[in-house]
């Protein structure tokens, strides 16, 4: 009698991700409205913007938004574990002034790519390190590499430019596909793309990624390895921030180590502004995605209306602050709705 009437009284348990329909789990997300307004800001910006929607604006803003969109792969995943790397854009500039040394030096610049690939991965790896091993928060561990990585590529360089390169190298960084004004670059980036959404979408390897932003403890009593999979997604950034390193030296033409500066910030908002949690435990990359090319079309067709970039850099930091304010309204919203007596509230108050 007392196991049927606690039977009765208990309320029913349903996993919420999926006690809606399936059209509805898919489309009515956070990503999915980022990428309905990528959708309306582009259409308004080719109407109302003039010569925004001409093939030659979609070639640049493909350029521009490259190397964001490269760092914004991996980032991801960091932020999904709850982690951050701030120190991405200054491996950015320490990669470029590696390829510029050693070009200067007279070694191959394929070794030159080499080498800065390389260090990337080194300078990922000390990040990890310095947060998994150590156990020091990934913001203090990467704001001072930050400067450490900054400090190297300017000490390494000092106020001068290294200009020669390559040719070939610098015209297959700003090669068109075929006839089109697609920028060739596009295809590394979709090959990493379709990588990083497969690791993180359809691999347990992905799985405990977001387990493990959702809670630590769990995912160790999960079997999920929280130490080495936070440390290879340190080494993953840092390798994939010299990748932007080295198409940013040969997108310009110029090894500099201020190159990048700021970029990182570009890339957090953006990452963010898709749909990631600054805690952990949420995202998509195709909602990344859709926000790198949100905040590029926005800057793209403000420039071309003579938009000062002071104005476009307040633009893009009133869409980060709304994007984390209605973020955490929405996650209160549905705290409160999953609260005891919430459902019944809601449907008195809809009977009323």
């Amino acid at each position: 009698m007392t196991t049927a009437t606690a039977s009765t009284a208990a309320p029913a348990r349903t996993y919420r991700d999926y006690d809606r329909p399936l059209w509805q789990r898919l489309l009515l997300t956070r990503e999915m409205a980022i990428v309905g307004l990528l959708v309306v800001v582009a259409v308004v910006a080719s109407l109302s913007v003039r010569g925004f929607g001409q093939p030659i604006t979609l070639t640049y803003l493909i350029l521009d938004v490259t190397p964001i969109l490269l760092i914004a792969l991996p980032m991801t995943l960091i932020m999904i574990t709850g982690e951050i790397d701030l120190s991405v854009a200054s491996i950015v500039g320490l990669s470029s002034v590696l390829i510029g040394v050693l070009t200067q030096a007279g070694a191959p610049f394929e070794l030159a790519i080499v080498v800065a690939l390389v260090a990337g991965a080194v300078a990922g790896a000390i990040n990890g390190f310095l947060v998994t091993v150590v156990g020091l928060p990934s913001l203090a561990v990467t704001i001072g590499t930050l400067a450490l990585y900054r400090g190297l590529a300017v000490g390494l360089l000092g106020t001068t430019a290294v200009t020669d390169f390559p040719d070939f190298w610098t015209d297959l960084a700003k090669m068109k596909l075929g006839g089109s004004n697609v920028p060739a670059v596009l295809l590394l980036f979709l090959v990493l793309l379709v990588v990083f959404v497969v690791l993180l979408h359809f691999t347990p390897f992905g799985r405990g990624i977001y387990a493990i932003g959702l809670s630590k403890s769990a995912a160790r009593f999960s079997g999920v390895h929280v130490e080495r999979t936070k440390l290879v997604l340190f080494v993953l950034s840092g390798t994939i921030a010299a990748l932007a390193g080295v198409y940013y030296t040969l997108r310009f033409g110029s090894a500099r180590g201020d190159n990048a500066t700021g970029l990182e910030l570009q890339v957090i908002a953006a990452v963010v502004l898709g749909g990631v949690s600054v805690f952990g435990g949420r995202g998509a990359i195709h909602g990344v995605i859709a926000g790198v090319l949100l905040i590029g079309i926005l800057a793209s067709a403000l420039r071309l209306a003579n938009v000062t970039s002071d104005v476009i850099n307040i633009i893009t930091g009133v869409l980060l602050v709304a994007s984390v304010v209605s973020n955490s309204f929405l996650a209160w919203l549905r705290t409160k709705r999953r609260a005891p007596g919430g459902t019944a509230r809601a449907k008195a108050s809809a009977a009323g």
